[in-house]
């Protein structure tokens, strides 16, 4: 690629019947001076374009990073979720077991205090019937005794 100092340096053969050679100059210092500038913003552009690549490098870098992480914490919901729905049903299940064990405990209380209950009922129905045996038997003792008085 030409630079504007190839231009500027750039010399012409003179003939005899050639062009004008200050009209020449003058075309070749505007061609010169809007080549400079084309040149300069060529450079600039170039410049910009290469920061702009680095910074989507960068940002591309940063998209990686934020999918990456998006997946983990997603994957980390779903375990999270897993093992409470786990947990939960856990907690049930030995939720279950202890009611069915105080409802089968409460029963066992129900029938153990049924059966000594009855055992009381009977001790005093055998403790009244003895009672009043021995009642009756001094009664007819007494009786005896006055008798013979």
């Amino acid at each position: 690629m030409l630079t504007p100092m190839d231009i500027r340096n750039k010399e012409f053969k003179k003939s005899f019947r050639g062009y004008n050679e200050e009209e020449i100059d003058l075309f070749m210092d505007k061609v010169v001076s809007d080549y400079e500038k084309l040149y300069k913003e060529n450079i600039e552009l170039k410049d910009k374009l290469s920061s702009i690549n680095e910074r989507l490098e960068s940002y591309s870098e940063i998209e990686k990073t934020l999918q990456s992480t998006l997946i983990i914490a997603q994957k980390t919901s779903e375990d999270i979720v897993a093992n409470a729905r786990k947990e939960a049903e856990m907690i049930l299940k030995e939720a279950e077991e202890s009611k069915k064990k105080i409802i089968s405990d409460a029963n066992q209380s129900v029938i153990d205090i049924n059966r000594e209950y009855e055992e009381l009922r009977k001790q005093l129905q055998i403790f009244k019937t003895r009672y009043r045996t021995f009642l009756e038997s001094e009664l007819n003792n007494l009786d005896s005794f006055f008798k013979e008085i």
